[in-house]
């Protein structure tokens, strides 16, 4: 297979879908208005609830949804063939992830920017809400204690990626004062700031840093971890265009532009997938295809993390109503892209099939490394990139991104503390440095609480995150099939991908309990049953709720 032919096709399907389904859906479903007053300038605050250039929060809005995740979903599930992982993230970016995170910061906005925890409560019941923010407390804490091991090991396997990565911090910091106070146009600090952080990437190579190998009993890793919850806390606190805005935007840019220079590669090089269509020679231990590929590639077609950001920080920065299908579903589009680029790099980064199958020999096998050397040769091949400097880009490319989904993570942890804080009348819950310290907290206890001095508990817990994550983004389509329907509008184009979606999770999720029982996991086989009957406990209440608003509707 010509890895051109397969570049192509996936970019033209994710063009059109932006520029004819997504506006389909934004007019006759969610009908979004341009006069509507939204919860940005509403309850403007200056913190939080900030009204933005769509073009920076669209930036904000991709690059905390995208993480490591649309590359190493993308990296494992190719070893059941580039077949199935390219088909799952275009179907699944086209016609379920853009639609979802759009209706997600639709609904959120329609609700005073409230989370899609709270919208459960208020559109379907009390109880309802309670598990659903279970399900959204232990995702997240998921996402941020896995994503802190993620980087941490990119840090120390990568020590070139460090000095780039904590520079783009300080490039954002500048970035977030001059955007703010309009001191120069967006154009210009974009310029400037993709400058700046290039030169870091270059800096980088000359500057590797490294942690001890041991300090007061941890490791490097371990330290690691430490100081970048220490920093998340503080970016958490701090108003959202000091930091949050301007890192996620120029890390967009970054994206962009290394997307770029690997599908330029790509064209230059031609190189041939020589991975198979669909692998028939799988390793021992490989997991069935059905219904795993649909947990394992989820951030890359369809994650229900997109809409914790969508209704958690996304929909309180909302300038306009319309501006939600660029910064939604374009966000959506823009990983699809980079789990394209992910397929593409893990499939014809390599010389022949054999050297393929000694990087996949296991389940898992493949991920970051995988991306980052398939990609690194490819730009090599394509135009002469020193394979250093390729590694170097590609490695930071996945640091910033993994970076601003935790700096969001810990963000919408403190969000979901507050709300509890406000349900439950628990005042000091309710403000920012308590529930950040608890979030943060609870992050720590569970990273070296099962992890011990290393701090990798977070890893414990990451089998359930595929299932966990789509069972949360069916249950987000279902709550907003339920809003569409209670606003007398054909809910099929969200009801249709959820049901697809939730048979899928299920259906993995029991694979997963029959798996834990084999290996006598009693941990994780009570968290997963506690998942699942919280999943499908909020599950038949909303269908409940969804059946009663469409005979309310009929009888009208």
């Amino acid at each position: 297979m010509n890895a051109i032919a397969l570049m192509l096709f996936g970019l033209s399907a994710f063009a059109l879908g932006y520029l004819v389904y997504s506006r389909f859906i934004a007019k006759r479903i969610y009908r979004l208005d341009p006069q509507f007053r939204t919860p940005a300038h509403e309850l403007r605050d200056e913190i939080d609830y900030v009204p933005t250039n769509r073009f920076v929060l669209w930036g904000h809005h991709f690059t905390s949804v995208a993480g490591a995740a649309p590359i190493v979903g993308p990296a494992i599930a190719v070893i059941w063939g580039w077949g199935p992982a390219f088909a799952w993230v275009i179907v699944g970016t086209v016609f379920i992830a853009g639609v979802h995170d759009l209706g997600a910061i639709w609904a959120s906005v329609r609700h005073r920017a409230r989370s899609i925890g709270t919208l459960t409560g208020i559109l379907v019941s009390e109880r309802a809400r309670a598990l659903f923010m279970i399900v959204i407390f232990l995702l997240l804490l998921m996402v941020n204690a896995v994503f802190a091991v993620v980087i941490a090991r990119l840090f120390t396997g990568f020590p070139e990626s460090v000095v780039p990565a904590w520079a783009a911090i300080g490039v954002a910091l500048i970035l977030g004062q001059l955007i703010y106070r309009r001191v120069i146009g967006l154009a210009w600090l974009s310029v400037f700031g993709v400058i700046a952080l290039y030169g870091a990437i270059w800096l980088g190579q000359y500057l590797p840093v490294t942690l001890p190998d041991e300090f007061v009993g941890l490791g490097a890793n371990a330290q690691w971890i430490i100081i970048l919850f220490s920093y998340a806390a503080i970016a958490s606190l701090l108003p959202v265009w000091v930091l949050l805005q301007p890192r996620d935007y120029i890390n967009g840019l970054q994206l962009f532009i290394g997307l770029g220079l690997i599908f330029l590669a790509v064209a230059l090089a031609n190189p041939t997938v020589v991975a198979p269509l669909y692998n028939t020679n799988l390793p021992d231990g490989v997991p069935p295809l059905i219904p795993l590929l649909f947990v394992t590639i989820a951030c890359g077609a369809i994650s229900g993390f997109h809409g914790l950001v969508a209704s958690g920080t996304t929909s309180k920065q909302l300038d306009r109503e319309p501006d939600a299908r660029f910064v939604g579903y374009f966000g959506a589009v823009g990983e699809g892209c980079l789990a394209l680029a992910a397929i593409i790099a893990c499939t014809a980064g390599f010389a022949t099939l054999g050297e393929w199958e000694a990087l996949y020999s296991g389940f898992a096998a493949g991920g970051l490394d995988a991306f980052v050397e398939g990609g690194a040769a490819i730009m090599h091949n394509g135009y002469g990139l020193p394979l250093a400097v390729g590694t170097t880009l590609l490695a930071v490319m996945a640091v910033l991104f993994a970076a601003t989904t935790m700096d969001t993570g810990i963000r919408l942890q403190r969000y979901i503390v507050q709300e509890w804080g406000n349900i439950y009348g628990i005042d000091w819950l309710t403000r920012r440095a308590p529930a950040t310290i608890l979030a943060v907290g609870c992050c720590l206890a569970l990273a070296f609480g099962a992890g011990g001095t290393e701090g990798t508990g977070g890893l414990a817990i990451w089998p359930l995150f595929g299932t966990t994550n789509q069972l949360l983004a069916a249950l987000t389509l279902l709550v907003i099939s339920l809003l569409v329907v209670r606003l007398g509008r054909p809910p099929w184009y969200t009801l249709v991908p959820m049901i697809g979606l939730i048979l899928m999770t299920l259906a993995a999720l029991l694979y997963q309990l029959l798996d834990f029982y084999r290996q006598e996991n009693w941990f994780l086989l009570g968290l997963d049953a506690l998942i699942l009957v919280a999943a499908v406990m909020v599950a038949l209440e909303t269908a409940a709720a969804l059946v009663r608003a469409r005979r309310e509707h009929s009888g009208s």
